[in-house]
């Protein structure tokens, strides 16, 4: 198989965060196609298709991205990082500034990786309880560890006065950009009960929500918050939420600030809710082509527009949301080989993918 080859800039905003290149239909909207049904056996037809499910990498593969990673990876000095900490907001307010809303495309995949987002969800409880992924993660190039069964939280409203406070059932994203992922989730659920709350760090992105024609403040409410300061107040109370999700964002963070920030969202869970995410794995290709001066810690890098991006394991997101008292449902790696078949160029992907559930009973306090 050819070695890894890394690309400067690459098309990112052409292709999914699940490393798909969507065909179009005839209507010309783009279909999602399905996982676990093309493998490379030969390695001579690697330029047949765009994408390649469940590729395994070589030892040579993985000595080398470790080789690529290690070399790159003296960290800047101490004043420029706290540059890039103290200016995050105004580098992700300028990101959007410059791209508005066409830098990403939809996030319609969700409702496949992620069902409790879906509307049969809401309607039918049963038709979420357990991972509708876990007979078939294997084909589809998901790596599981093994872990419990999801439910989603049992439909309930909460006391108070806030936005949403009379629905019955509540989805917060936190880190919503443009509403990649808010406005999919609206158009696809019509349910009366359903109420999607979206934040952001950064202002321009949530003005860029709050102006797209499809926001409505009766079904959506989007505000500004930064998640990595946990004295920022969530405008929602404690145990309101049915799922949170995380998509591509948790990695922005500075690695210490990540524990506290998912201790603060469980806190917005209510007991049986989940917490889904889908972020950078370890060696992917965006991690392999950093450049010497662009490393601030350990697997934690500044881009050349200003914005920052961590690369976890499996196991470093599970410590996170197992202090946070969540229980593991699923967390898996998905690697793609995607293919540029006009420059002949083969680029792999590692992405991870968690669910954890609140238990419906915490475990009491130990005493000292």
């Amino acid at each position: 198989m050819a070695a890894p080859v890394t690309l400067g800039g690459i098309v990112e905003q052409n292709i999914t965060e699940t490393g798909q290149i969507l065909p179009e239909s005839t209507s010309g909207e783009l279909k999602r196609p399905q996982f676990g049904t093309r493998f490379l056996t030969d390695p001579r037809q690697v330029f047949q298709h765009n994408a390649w499910d469940n590729v395994e990498w070589t030892e040579e593969q993985e000595a080398a991205a470790k080789k690529k990673v290690q070399e790159n990876s003296q960290p800047l000095p101490q004043e420029k990082q706290e540059d890039f900490d103290c200016r995050a907001n105004e580098y992700w307010n300028e990101f959007y500034t410059i791209h508005e809303n066409r830098f990403f495309k939809d996030r319609h995949w969700l409702f496949t990786e992620f069902p409790e987002l879906a509307p049969q969800c809401r309607l039918n409880q049963d038709s979420c309880i357990g991972d509708h992924r876990a007979e078939d993660s294997e084909p589809h190039g998901l790596e599981q560890s093994q872990g419990q069964t999801s439910e989603v939280a049992p439909l309930a409203t909460v006391d108070g006065d806030f936005p949403g406070s009379s629905a019955m059932y509540r989805i917060l994203e936190v880190g919503c950009g443009v509403g990649n992922t808010v406005f999919p989730i609206l158009k696809t659920n019509n349910d009366p009960g359903l109420f999607v709350y979206c934040c952001d760090f950064s202002s321009t992105a949530v003005e860029l929500v709050k102006a797209n024609s499809e926001y409505d403040p009766g079904r959506c409410y989007a505000f500004v918050h930064d998640l990595g300061d946990e004295g920022a107040i969530y405008p929602v109370p404690d145990a309101s939420m049915g799922v949170i999700v995380l998509i591509f964002v948790l990695s922005a963070l500075h690695p210490d600030k990540m524990q506290a920030s998912i201790s603060r969202l469980a806190r917005l869970l209510k007991p049986g809710g989940v917490l889904l995410l889908r972020d950078y794995g370890r060696y992917d290709m965006a991690q392999l082509r950093f450049k010497k001066g662009r490393c601030l810690s350990d697997n934690f890098y500044v881009r050349g527009d200003g914005t920052r991006v961590y690369f976890f394991t499996q196991d470093e997101l599970h410590d996170y949301f197992s202090e946070a008292g969540l229980e593991k449902v699923q967390n898996m790696v998905d690697r793609r080989l995607q293919v540029n078949r006009g420059k002949q160029l083969t680029m792999y992907r590692v992405w991870i993918q968690c669910k954890y559930r609140k238990p419906h009973t915490q475990p009491p306090e130990t005493q000292e």
